[in-house]
Order: structure tokens, then sequence, then C-alpha cells
């Protein structure tokens, strides 16, 4: 692939429930035949919460990072543990380091936007050069495009497109 600006690519198009599960379900079948790094986030499963943050889950060894403080059924806010975050995404910096053919980043949302959560983990992929998944919402573009300063491809969220986005990205030589 001889445009760097395609080897980081931003899924858009559905909910963030549902790119999660196209993520979640993409990793699984990479697994097998790509080096992994990052972070995939699965929700807390409890009832009647207005926020389904929950969980990170690190792709390379399936550790598991609590994102979420429960204010219990009913309560209107949404309340990230940043701290989890950040363990989450200094876990998957070292997996980065190590190396690997590609890294996932669940979404750059609320925390990264204030430096916070994955921005750790996204510098390292970004650094490394290696290409990055992840998404970002339209509230947070203006932010993610500050942070990242180059150009990226948006994909849909449609698992054969972004299948097919990998292949290009892993066959081709690193040019980020």
């Amino acid at each position: 692939m001889d445009d760097p600006a395609k080897t980081i690519a931003v899924v858009r198009g559905a909910s963030t429930a549902e790119i999660e599960t196209i993520f979640r379900t993409l990793v699984d079948q990479w697994r097998p035949h790509v080096h992994l790094a990052g972070l995939v986030a699965e929700s807390h499963g409890l009832p009647d919460r207005f926020c389904q943050a929950g969980f990170l889950r690190n792709v390379a060894t399936g550790a598991r990072f609590s994102i979420f403080h429960d204010l219990g059924p009913g309560a209107a806010a949404c309340h990230l543990d940043g701290t989890g975050a950040v363990a989450a995404a200094a876990a998957a910096q070292r997996d980065i380091a190590a190396g690997c053919d590609l890294v996932i980043l669940s979404k750059f949302g609320k925390l990264e936007v204030a430096g916070e959560g994955l921005t750790g983990a996204f510098r390292a992929a970004i650094n490394a050069r290696t290409p990055l998944l992840t998404s970002v919402s339209f509230t947070h573009d203006r932010a993610w495009r500050r942070f990242l300063g180059r150009e990226f491809v948006v994909l849909p969220a449609d698992s054969a497109t972004i299948d097919a986005w990998r292949r290009a990205v892993q066959n081709a030589p690193n040019t980020a």
C-alpha cells in the first residue's frame, strides 16, 4: 500500500456496541495468523445501566481491565474508570513495543480527548508505525484529527471491508 495514510483506519457507521462486536469477531478470526496487540471493549452486562462501558480485553494476552464505576440501576451518567483504562493502555504499550503486525484499539473516546485512557497506546502504535484500527465517533472527530495530525482512512462497520483493509496493509511494505 503506497499511501501511508491508509495504515490508520477508523471504523464508523454503526453504534459503538456494533463496532465492538465486529472488532471482537475479527480479533478471533485474525489471531491464528496475525500478531495482534491492543484492546477491545466488552460490556459489563449489567441490566438497567445508562453506560455500557465495562471492560477492555487485551487482544494479545486476554487480560481483562475494568473501566467502569457501577453507579447502580437507573443512574443517568456514565462514569468511566480512567485508572483501569490507563492500566490497560500500559499493557497494550508493552505488547506494541514487543512487536506486532496490527494494533486494534477499541476507540478514541472521552478519556482520550482529555489525554487520558488509551492515549499512550495510541501514541505507541503511531510511533511504532504499526497499522492501527480503531473507531472514533463524529463527536470526537475534531479532537482525533488534532491528536493524530495526519490523514487516515474511514471504513464502514463491515467485517469484510475491514478485513480487506487489514490484508492490504499487512501485505504492504511499512510506509507509515
